[in-house]
């Protein structure tokens, strides 16, 4: 078990904070996170582009370049691979893995559940060590696939079909974004057979109470990216209005001491 996958089966779960540059990870890395996730929303808003687009296949790797010979446990968020071809995301995975990711977040985005099967198989051939996490949009972007969410019956069969296939296709663990009712969740984790990824939400059970459920990874996601531009939206507000901006600030050399060289 590679040390990343050993996370996911601690005392508590992988508390998952995701960045879109070097220095949101440096932040979250110095205040102790073992592992950093990247964003894909936070990484295409940055550059200008859409995200879930397969838009930034060449930003995802840059990126990773440049993070992944840093001093903590990189996953890299793939969208579906930026491709639908299986032997081109098993390329991009092991140019991932080359540069030091150990790990790869795959969304099916509710396509063929053979095609993401697929991309999952051929990724775990390419780069066997590479921590594979399956997400599947099914409450994320679906219609009518909540109905097991407030009864206590469980998720329902869809969610449950293309988790079983990504499962048997090599997946280390899944995604299920959106999923937010305790019962639900909760009956999930009895019928999976790997560690079970949840994105926080801040109107959802806390991390406490998801561990308490039996989830091993949860994610941020974009929140902390949105949450910088609310931050920074809400500086410039209070300056115009004569105001002096609250909350915490980095100084000019703490920001400095970020860069891979210690120098502006």
């Amino acid at each position: 078990m590679t040390p990343f996958a050993a996370l996911h089966h601690g005392d508590t779960p992988l508390l998952l904070p995701n960045a879109w540059d070097h220095a949101s990870a440096a932040v979250l890395a110095g205040q102790g996170f073992p592992a950093v996730g990247t964003t894909s929303l936070g990484v295409a808003a940055a550059a200008g582009l859409p995200d879930g687009a397969a838009a930034t296949r060449d930003e995802t790797l840059r990126l990773a370049l440049t993070l992944g010979t840093e001093p903590f446990l990189l996953s890299v968020d793939a969208e579906g691979g930026f491709s639908d071809d299986p032997d081109e995301v098993a390329e991009f995975a092991r140019e991932l893995a080359a540069v030091g990711a150990v790990g790869i977040n795959l969304e099916d985005g509710l396509g063929p559940v053979e095609v993401h099967a697929a991309k999952i198989a051929a990724v775990k051939a390419a780069a066997p060590d590479l921590f594979v996490n399956a997400r599947t949009d099914t409450y994320w972007l679906g219609e009518g696939e909540g109905e097991g969410e407030g009864d206590g019956v469980g998720v329902g069969e869809e969610t449950m079909h293309r988790l079983d296939a990504y499962q048997q296709a090599g997946a280390d663990g899944v995604f299920v974004p959106g999923l937010t009712d305790p019962a639900a969740i909760g009956a999930l984790v009895e019928r999976l057979d790997v560690p079970l990824n949840i994105l926080y939400s801040p109107t959802g059970p806390t991390v406490p109470q998801l561990a308490a459920l039996g989830v091993r990874r949860v994610s941020l996601g974009s929140l902390p990216y949105r949450r910088a531009l609310g931050a920074m939206l809400e500086t410039v507000t209070a300056v115009a209005e004569g105001r002096s901006p609250q909350g915490a600030t980095l100084s000019y050399e703490e920001v400095v001491a970020l860069g891979r060289d210690g120098t502006p």
